[in-house]
């Protein structure tokens, strides 16, 4: 039996009812409560956001809901860039004349240990006469972002506003029609635009509409979402979900001091208090939770730092994602040599730590990770970069 959040916030759009509450609504309308099932179909399972084509509803119905809803696509693609290496960015249009960007990225089966694959070693794959290229889809969450991280553009531009749960929806499926032929949208992160966990309510209704067996039907265990380090919102995440959806950390430094440079959120929920959440997060087994590093040149890449990344996270069930930085325009921060990555990932591998370099994906369409930036809108917050170490 599918489980809905009983505090669940309210549906704004069609797009965001569940099946139960199209069937209370067409139920209010004299249809019997099973049209609930199929529309929420037709909307989620299907990807058809036009009453007209919904072809095994009755045509009285079908006039009702264009002319008494608002059966929205939430967002549109405006454009769509294609990189060298098959990733595909959506620009996004939303109703308020605002953008965002969603990337899609092609897993081949030699990339699967990349964080984008998500993989797991519980398995629910099920047979495929011609296996698919798996694609994941790294989705928006806000447009704009209020963390002002220093080396990422997408905060730059200050937060806009929250996204709405049916324009996080309305990614994935602008992302399935949008993924290629021979290839299969598996997996999804919330990693594009914005913090995930500062829109709360509109995530959890998202992730239910994901997740929901009548609808796009994702594992938990393909969904990952991603946090600065919001300490009472991960708490929240792991009650409400059971630590089944999948869990990544911002944390970008092995010390408080050198995180509070780079990231703001710090100051407010510091290192230790941030590190004692993740060690209460309710992890399934054999799951571990992804900490994300950015490698910066001269600030968080020496040997030191890695060592120091290595006992911080001693006894956490953990698995590290290096990053080395991805340039964004204006700023000068730079990546350290693939030479000193290589350094440090052995250091962390001796120490027991498990790691993995995340691949540029995308990089020549300003497409990779941290190079997601609202367009046409100038920039409000100044970076403050971080004393570096040469």
């Amino acid at each position: 039996m599918y489980k809905v959040l009983p505090d669940l916030a309210p549906p704004q759009t069609a797009l965001e009812r569940l099946p139960e509450e199209w069937s209370a609504q067409l139920e209010a309308w004299g249809e019997p409560k099973y049209r609930g099932k199929q529309v929420f179909e037709w909307l989620h399972k299907k990807g058809v956001l036009d009453p007209a084509a919904m072809t095994n509803l009755p045509k009285s119905l079908r006039e009702r809901l264009a002319q008494d809803l608002v059966i929205d696509a939430a967002i549109q693609v405006s454009s769509v860039h294609d990189s060298g290496d098959g990733t595909k960015k959506l620009l996004l249009a939303t109703h308020d004349g605002r953008t965002s960007e969603a990337v899609l990225i092609p897993m081949p089966s030699a990339e699967r240990g990349d964080l984008y694959a998500a993989e797991d070693p519980s398995g629910d794959d099920e047979a495929e006469a011609a296996p698919a290229v798996p694609v994941t889809e790294c989705i928006s969450t806000q447009i704009g972002c209020a963390m002002g991280c220093v080396f990422c553009a997408s905060g730059l531009a200050g937060l806009k506003r929250h996204m709405s749960a049916g324009e996080i929806v309305g990614q994935v499926i602008q992302g399935r029609a949008h993924t290629a032929a021979g290839h299969r949208l598996r997996n999804v992160v919330f990693m594009g635009m914005g913090e995930p966990l500062h829109n709360y309510a509109a995530v959890a209704r998202a992730l239910t509409l994901l997740t929901h067996p009548e609808g796009i039907a994702l594992s938990k265990r393909r969904v990952t979402i991603s946090t600065s380090g919001l300490v009472p919102e991960i708490e929240r995440l792991g009650r409400d979900f059971g630590g089944e959806v999948q869990l990544a950390v911002s944390l970008h430094a092995p010390t408080d001091a050198q995180r509070s440079e780079i990231m703001p959120i710090n100051k407010k929920h510091p290192l230790p208090e941030l590190m004692e959440a993740l060690r209460r997060y309710p992890l399934p087994k054999r799951r571990r939770i992804t900490i994300e590093y950015t490698l910066i040149r001269g600030f968080n890449a020496s040997l030191s730092d890695a060592k120091k990344l290595a006992e911080l996270l001693r006894g956490l069930p953990s698995k590290v994602n290096l990053i080395p930085l991805n340039r964004v325009e204006g700023n000068p921060l730079e990546p350290p040599s693939w030479d000193d990555v290589d350094a440090f990932q052995a250091v962390l591998r001796e120490r027991g730590v498990a790691n993995f370099v995340r691949r540029r994906k995308g990089d020549d369409i300003a497409a990779a990770c941290g190079q997601l930036a609202l367009r046409n809108e100038p920039k409000r917050i100044r970076v403050a970069l971080p004393q570096l170490r040469d």
